[in-house]
């Protein structure tokens, strides 16, 4: 429904900014695909208030509205008092919330579940309903007399079963549009949808009528730099259809700090270009494995440089991809073989949502003390009696983890975690990474310009030992 509206806002030349509210990564892809904007996360849990806020008005600038997509029940959250549900976030940013209403065998019933949200939430906006799953004109009828009789909301619309599914289902969630050949088609059929049967009109002139939204406290890009132009390093970051999964105030965050990215790929690349830092965000390894293993030329200058002290930060499907071996069904890949680790991937997930990590020994990357919140989705495991060579950083207070409530294994100035962070709740993290990149320069260079000195032997070596870097 978000994304048909989305695309129908489009169309009629609407420049509006997507938001999906929560961790996701596929979903997001979508609304981009519909709106022709950046979509950007918005979630209570992993951001501050401050932080969320300060991010919806920055992006909503220069735009002619915003859309943002909730997940889950409207009151849904991790918490008893559901602090962090779609609710709270519509009541932070003073958004109008339009209900999207199952009406699956059922009739007045559906009226009376509207009722009760505005009563258990009063303070909410809740400005109008969409009828999902109509039957009929009968059932219609009696759902939206129901509702605009005893709810005083309009309904905007009514949608009938759709039995042909026109977005592919995989892993709980979508197929990510990059891999399905008809996404641009699925996302016509879902602008047409919401047109033929929405009042688009009503729907824009109730966002319209929202109240503004102010946060005095954006900080420029300049105002967050901490590195000179003159040292500014490279941080490498694999973008290609196995790891995509970056939020994209991760990647601004790196930049904004005085970065300079480089895009490369783990399927399409010979070779690790020249970088002072990687980041590897998530995706799907597994749906790749034979790709990423016959690229042994990039498997191979990645761990080389590993050895050799780059920084390097992973996520999920980086921390799988880092490891010795990946094993599909009965098919059994090499990977990068930072670790010496099998991860074998199961039919169901082995960890799923939010987490709380305490970091609890040195990393290249956060303060011992420091309290992070993060997610994981991943249907990978390390089976029992895998030797793991590194030490974890963190302690799991919630979720999984990579093995017995431990996380954020280290080798040299490599961290790799099953959690995904978010720069606008994790400040430190995009500072912290660059600063290893500007060491690992630092030193690089060093290293080129020292003098050779012979050894007794003959051979020869630059006056520079590569190994793990620190900074404190």
């Amino acid at each position: 429904m978000t994304v048909g509206v989305g695309a129908c806002l489009r169309n009629r030349g609407k420049k509006v900014a997507p938001f999906k509210k929560g961790p996701d990564y596929i979903d997001p892809a979508w609304l981009e695909m519909a709106t022709g904007q950046p979509c950007y996360n918005l979630d209570l849990f992993l951001m501050e208030r401050e932080g969320v806020s300060s991010s919806f008005c920055t992006r909503v600038q220069r735009h002619d509205g915003a859309l943002i997509e909730g997940n889950r029940g409207l009151f849904d959250g991790m918490n008893r008092e559901g602090s962090f549900s779609t609710a709270e976030l519509a009541k932070l940013l003073r958004a109008p919330v339009i209900l999207i209403a199952d009406c699956s065998m059922a009739t007045r019933t559906v009226a009376a579940t509207v009722l009760g949200c505005q009563h258990f939430d009063p303070e909410l906006a809740i400005r109008g309903v969409i009828l999902n799953r109509i039957g009929g004109k009968r059932h219609e009828f009696i759902v939206r007399s129901a509702i605009e009789d005893h709810c005083g909301v309009p309904v905007l619309g009514a949608v009938p079963k759709i039995r042909d599914g026109i977005f592919p289902q995989r892993h709980m969630g979508l197929v990510p549009p990059r891999e399905y050949a008809e996404a641009a088609r699925a996302v016509d059929e879902a602008a047409a949808v919401v047109e033929r049967y929405l009042d688009v009109d009503r729907l824009w002139e109730i966002a319209e009528r929202a109240p503004a939204v102010h946060f005095n406290d954006i900080k420029s890009t300049e105002e967050l730099s901490v590195c000179p132009s003159s040292s500014q390093p490279r941080i490498g970051f694999i973008r290609d259809s196995a790891f995509w999964f970056y939020y994209s105030d991760n990647l601004e965050a790196l930049t904004a700090s005085g970065a300079s990215l480089v895009e490369c790929s783990a399927l399409n690349d010979r070779v690790l270009p020249p970088v002072d830092a990687l980041y590897i965000g998530g995706g799907f390894p597994e749906t790749h494995a034979a790709a990423l293993a016959a690229n042994i030329g990039f498997r191979k200058s990645l761990r080389d440089a590993v050895e050799m002290g780059l920084p390097v930060y992973a996520e999920c499907g980086g921390l799988m991809y880092l490891g010795n071996e990946l094993v599909v069904g009965e098919k059994i890949f090499p990977m990068a073989g930072v670790f010496p680790l099998r991860f074998v991937i199961e039919g169901s997930p082995q960890g799923h949502g939010y987490t709380i990590l305490e970091v609890d020994k040195p990393n290249p990357y956060f303060p011992i003390g420091e309290i992070l919140h993060g997610h994981e989705f991943h249907y990978s495991h390390i089976p029992n009696g895998e030797e793991e060579t590194g030490d974890f950083a963190f302690n799991v207070t919630r979720g999984q983890g990579i093995r017995g409530r431990r996380d954020g294994l280290c080798h040299k100035n490599v961290l790799a975690t099953y959690s995904h962070i978010h720069a606008a709740g994790t400040k430190g993290w995009a500072g912290a990474l660059l600063k290893q990149a500007v060491s690992y320069k630092f030193l690089s260079e060093q290293k080129k310009e020292a003098p050779v000195i012979a050894d007794i032997a003959g051979t020869s070596e630059r006056g520079f030992a590569p190994g793990p870097i620190s900074l404190n």
